[in-house]
């Protein structure tokens, strides 16, 4: 399942009066759903922590944004993707919008997973490793490295996503079946 496009998840975020970008709200969601929170249509209000927030019209932008984060976490083709700006929008924009994107995620995925989520060593680096890129910010400017750089950390982000997933969700459902 492709995610929605941005435009459409930028209008009913704005018409819910939503205080978080949709690169923050998309991280959000999928921390959460990492994190092993339920995909239930009222998760903006679950991912930015406010019971007042409605939930979004079924079918609309950001419900088609849950069920397509949800069945790409499922999915075992690895077809993950993060909503981010196109490819040929300026570095600092894309870089912005991917720190963004982390951030919203270790939200999602601490309120969903709780202080001490069952990672492995490898689910705890990866951690470590998106708490940095959360903390990082956009440069100005850029070459043809900063550029390569990019890609190579956005394929990191989205691995380290599944495996987040792998470790507190589909292990989870793993061992359930066992029992």
């Amino acid at each position: 399942m492709e995610l929605p496009d941005l435009p459409a998840i930028e209008a009913q975020s704005r018409h819910l009066a939503l205080a978080a970008s949709p690169f923050e709200l998309h991280g959000g969601l999928c921390g959460w759903l990492a994190g092993g929170g339920a995909p239930v249509r009222e998760w903006p209000a679950k991912v930015l922590a406010d019971d007042a927030l409605a939930a979004p019209a079924e079918g609309s932008a950001l419900d088609e944004l849950r069920v397509a984060s949800a069945a790409q976490l499922a999915d075992r083709s690895f077809d993950f993707a993060l909503l981010l700006p196109n490819a040929d929008a300026p570095l600092v924009e894309r870089s912005g919008a991917l720190f963004e994107w982390c951030r919203g995620f270790l939200g999602g995925f601490g309120l969903a997973a709780g202080a001490k989520p069952p990672l492995s060593d490898e689910g705890s680096e990866a951690l470590v490793d998106l708490a940095k890129l959360a903390a990082a910010q956009a440069q100005d400017e850029g070459d043809e490295d900063d550029e390569a750089a990019l890609v190579e950390i956005e394929e990191f982000v989205r691995v380290a996503v599944l495996l987040l997933h792998g470790d507190c969700v589909l292990a989870a459902q793993h061992r359930q079946r066992l029992n």
